[in-house]
């Protein structure tokens, strides 16, 4: 039953509000269980005795022009495993996703992707009964709308 899934394409622009971010564009990919963003540096340190992360991202050019960065807390560090097969130990954090219209938070990691073509990578634990993804077509949703004024 499909009516309640929105189809995509294998890539498109997603948002994260909660990281100010309005349009980043993200290869959707059901092979990859957890999703990863892209971070130019990261340190963690403790907050009130919970671990925490800073981060600094790029969400457009990533050259380092435009880096901001977030504090978030760790939510678990566990080992991933990349598509050459390395296997390293990264922090997940939560924060709200944007995407079709909808707003839901899901789980992500937090790693260098300097080397790849997109700086997010939704995975289907993020993806899983909300969306389904068709390889055929890219950017279904369009190119985001400019961001909003504040």
């Amino acid at each position: 039953m499909t009516d309640s899934k929105i189809i995509l394409g294998w890539r498109e622009w997603v948002g994260l509000p909660a990281l100010g971010i309005h349009a980043i564009r993200a290869k959707l990919d059901t092979g990859a269980r957890s999703s990863c963003l892209h971070v130019e540096r990261s340190e963690e340190f403790t907050e009130q005795g919970e671990p925490w992360i800073r981060f600094a991202i790029d969400p457009i050019a990533r050259r380092r022009r435009r880096k901001r960065w977030f504090e978030a807390p760790i939510r678990d560090k566990r080992e991933v495993t990349d598509s050459g097969g390395t296997r390293t130990l990264r922090p997940f954090i939560r924060t709200p996703l944007s995407i079709a219209g909808e707003r839901y938070e899901i789980e992500m990691n937090l790693a260098n992707r300097r080397e790849m073509l997109f700086p997010m990578l939704l995975g289907r634990t993020a993806l899983i009964g909300r969306v389904l993804v068709d390889p055929a077509q890219s950017y279904v949703l369009g190119q985001p709308k400019p961001e909003p004024k504040s």
